[in-house]
């Protein structure tokens, strides 16, 4: 297959990167590098089934030849970001969303979106299933990427029964690994790089509240089936093994064999405005739909993390 990845020098869209090719396909990336970084796919230079192309989805997307499948993974997915580049956020999910949808319909090729828990905003429900719609508070300063990739999710249904688009949603859940970046103000990079530096780890109020960790590579394989599947609604895919963040902050002192102290802050900022107080996904519909469920450790896949934030601290 040939297949274009929006936000392909990103996190996720790097790793995207490396599997789809080792599976043997040809892959584009795209991306503005606002929050991706070209050394996430430096190894990759060269390769003879990789292209990168630096564009801004938001603009009108022109690709030579056949695509049989567009993933857009563009996004600004951390709050310091999302902050920051607010109106960005906005334009990226509704605009980007548009224009990738666009390029899909004018090729004919398979969609996926890649989407996000937090269009359960700050649950009712626990854990959160697909069939719930969510509590989001789309006026509150999280509310401009919330809202950016519910309303992608609805675009992306509206060209799927309008246009007959081959479409497909994944929402995911908190996701860490390598290439992380150090600055990206979410809790996985935070403790890491504290423990490494010798320094507090600051964890917010009195560190109750809840997330489930997926590691990348099980991430990328959930995001493949469902890619590869005829599942259209919206599928969940995180890990559904939930600790509290002080408990979190431990496992990382733990593994890192750090001694700093652990912070207790109450935090002031809007970061943390509507901050979800639980978080965790119902695989349910994964493990029957795609025959998925995750199989990296939260040790092992910490472990790796940590070996790649040693080498850049």
């Amino acid at each position: 297959m040939r297949i274009l990845i929006t936000g392909g020098a990103g996190f996720i869209g790097s790793h995207l990167c490396d599997r789809l090719l080792a599976d043997g396909h040809e892959v584009i990336a795209m991306d503005n590098l606002s929050t991706g970084n070209v050394d996430n796919i430096a190894h990759l230079a060269g390769h003879e089934r990789f292209q990168f192309i630096k564009h801004d989805v938001t603009n009108y997307i022109f690709i030579k030849g056949e695509l049989d499948a567009v993933l857009h993974l563009a996004s600004l997915p951390s709050p310091v970001d999302y902050l920051n580049l607010p109106i960005q956020t906005l334009k990226v999910g509704a605009l980007g969303t548009h224009k990738t949808l666009g390029l899909a319909m004018a090729k004919g090729a398979r969609y996926l979106l890649a989407s996000t828990s937090e269009v359960y905003g700050d649950p009712l429900v626990h854990p959160q299933h697909e069939d719930y719609w969510g509590n989001v508070n789309p006026v509150g300063p999280r509310g401009v990427y919330d809202e950016s990739k519910r309303f992608a999710e609805a675009l992306v249904m509206a060209y799927h029964n309008y246009h007959g688009v081959d479409t497909r949603i994944v929402r995911i859940f908190n996701t860490y690994g390598p290439r992380m970046r150090m600055d990206d103000g979410r809790v996985v990079p935070n403790f890491i790089c504290q423990a490494l530096r010798g320094e507090p780890l600051t964890v917010y109020d009195d560190g109750s509240r809840t997330r489930s960790f997926c590691y990348v590579s099980d991430l990328v394989e959930g995001m493949i089936r469902l890619l590869q599947s005829d599942e259209v609604t919206p599928v969940n895919i995180g890990n559904p093994d939930e600790m509290t963040i002080l408990d979190f902050a431990h496992k990382v002192l733990e593994l890192t064999g750090s001694d700093s102290p652990i912070e207790f802050v109450t935090p002031t900022d809007a970061r943390t405005a509507d901050d979800p107080k639980v978080r965790c996904p119902d695989i349910g519909k994964a493990r029957r739909v795609l025959g998925w469920s995750p199989q990296v450790s939260l040790e092992e896949g910490l472990r790796r993390t940590i070996e790649y934030f040693r080498g850049k601290v």
